[in-house]
């Protein structure tokens, strides 16, 4: 299998490489000047030098977005990027292509890494880079031969005036990725997200940390380009987690037909209607989350048009704040979820203020409680089902305990509990009635959207993860326990009918 692999990998290269050579000639009748002309011009301008040189790309006119990327990049040489381009508007084709082909035109760019998926994966972007190097003859013609004996293997070369660029799977070990003294200078994670990762939160964190803490630390020059191009299909992103923990980094998203109209973003390649064709073979659910960036969970009980999203009130505003933690004592990828949901009441309606939604251990569950404790006002309750309360807990809540030198209330909750989906679907009511608030400023939280995904996944016959929406209804229970008369009287509503006896 492995050598099938090769061999598909060598006769793919090789097209390349065909495809490379026949797209661009020399004018053997030049003059010296024509040439000088032509390659001051491509170093100016992105667009000349694409219509210029990779004409086996520029099938359609460069979009303005794609300029505009590559300009902002060319400027700010320490800038971070999130480029959240929707499916079929050439993200890679620029972040790992273009961009640095014409950084490395104007001498501005000499050590590039290509992080994919995985190992091959990276490989195969990174071919396109090393073809153009290997055959484009107007560039081998303007730049000089650039193929170096011995340093030219896939995944890994080293052109003939120096250029280094180098492709790595995603989480692999990049500590001491350096080229004698030269270390990175543009790291491009292109596409991380898949399947597998948008089921596993953990995975995403970790690969976010891993960015954070390994990858990005290999860069120590002046400069330091990082692009992360992905379009955003699913409702929780690696993308999504460091947009949230870098609030600084340019996000530069584009949706493909925005609009009801669906019109074409990149005119020059996509007719009008295409996108409305393509809604009409995919839906439009699909279509919004692969081509316009807004990722959708299908609620078959509790729809995206339940959930209110609003500025919550001041804290000392709130008649009764609690937590409700749904314990799981595992970190594992088939694990239950840790769910810390911080609810407050004011009137008859309920906010949720902020969320812990993970496949964690229970000292982070437990590390986290104390954390957002100590930045209130006042000492809550947080509230666990009796039968979690066991030698484990007691030992890790202790160990926990020492480390804060406070302790925080943690009270069992002995309500005799019936069947959960029944429990859940209490809360449609609440739903439905707008009387369930979520903290807007929480929206990006991807805690609070894993635990979203999960109640939208609540429906008859449910087989996917219920730990969030099972702390909800145990906080609403106990917070309905507060609601009075006199708040029914403020806000004029009474088991969902206005006071009036009117709906």
């Amino acid at each position: 299998m492995n050598k099938k692999n090769d061999k598909q990998a060598v006769q793919r290269y090789l097209d390349k490489l065909r495809i490379v050579r026949e797209g661009n000639t020399v004018n053997p009748f030049e003059t010296k000047e024509e040439q000088r002309q032509r390659i001051a011009n491509a170093k100016a301008d992105v667009e000349y030098m694409v219509k210029t040189y990779l004409k086996h790309y520029a099938t359609a006119d460069c979009a303005d977005f794609q300029i505009q990327l590559a300009n902002y990049v060319k400027l700010y040489p320490t800038k971070k990027v999130i480029v959240r381009w929707g499916r079929g508007l050439a993200k890679s084709v620029w972040c790992d292509l273009i961009i640095p082909l014409w950084l490395w035109m104007r001498g501005d760019i000499h050590f590039m890494v290509i992080v994919g998926n995985n190992l091959d994966k990276a490989k195969m972007l990174l071919g396109d880079l090393q073809a153009e190097f290997e055959a484009n003859k107007l560039l081998l013609h303007d730049f000089g031969n650039q193929l170096k004996s011995g340093s030219w293997e896939k995944g890994h070369f080293r052109t003939q005036n120096g250029f280094i660029a180098k492709a790595l799977g995603m989480g692999q070990s990049p500590r001491g990725l350096r080229v004698f003294a030269n270390r990175p200078d543009y790291i491009v994670c292109d596409d991380l997200e898949d399947k597998d990762t948008a089921k596993n939160p953990k995975r995403q964190t970790e690969m976010a940390v891993w960015i954070e803490r390994d990858l990005l630390p290999t860069m120590d020059g002046a400069t330091r380009r990082y692009l992360h191009p992905n379009n955003n299909p699913f409702p929780s992103s690696i993308q999504e987690i460091l947009r949230e923990r870098h609030p600084d980094w340019k996000l530069h998203r584009v949706d493909a037909c925005p609009g009801a109209k669906r019109l074409p973003r990149w005119a020059a390649k996509y007719p009008k209607e295409y996108y409305l064709q393509v809604e009409k073979e995919i839906g439009t659910l699909a279509l919004e989350a692969e081509y316009n960036n807004h990722p959708h969970v299908e609620g078959a009980v509790f729809k995206e048009t339940y959930i209110t999203w609003d500025k919550i009130p001041h804290i000392n505003h709130f008649q009764h704040l609690l937590g409700y933690w749904d314990v799981a004592y595992s970190d594992a990828p088939t694990a239950d979820y840790n769910a810390v949901k911080f609810w407050g009441l004011k009137g008859d309606r309920f906010y949720l203020i902020k969320a812990l939604t993970r496949q964690c251990t229970m000292t982070e569950a437990i590390q986290w409680m104390f954390e957002l404790q100590k930045t209130l006002p006042k000492h809550i309750s947080f509230y666990y089902e009796s039968q979690f309360w066991n030698d484990a807990l007691t030992m890790t809540y202790k160990e926990v305990r020492r480390k804060y030198g406070f302790d925080i209330s943690l009270i069992k909750d002995d309500r005799k509990k019936d069947n959960k989906y029944d429990r859940i679907l209490t809360l449609l009511p609440y739903y439905q009635q707008g009387r369930i608030v979520y903290n807007i400023n929480e929206k990006a939280n991807n805690d609070m959207q894993v635990g979203l995904a999960q109640l939208k996944g609540i429906e008859p016959g449910y087989k996917t993860h219920d730990d969030s929406p099972d702390a909800d209804e145990g906080a609403i229970h106990l917070l309905s326990k507060h609601i009075t008369i006199a708040a029914l009287t403020t806000t004029g509503t009474f088991n969902g009918y206005r006071r009036d006896n009117k709906f």
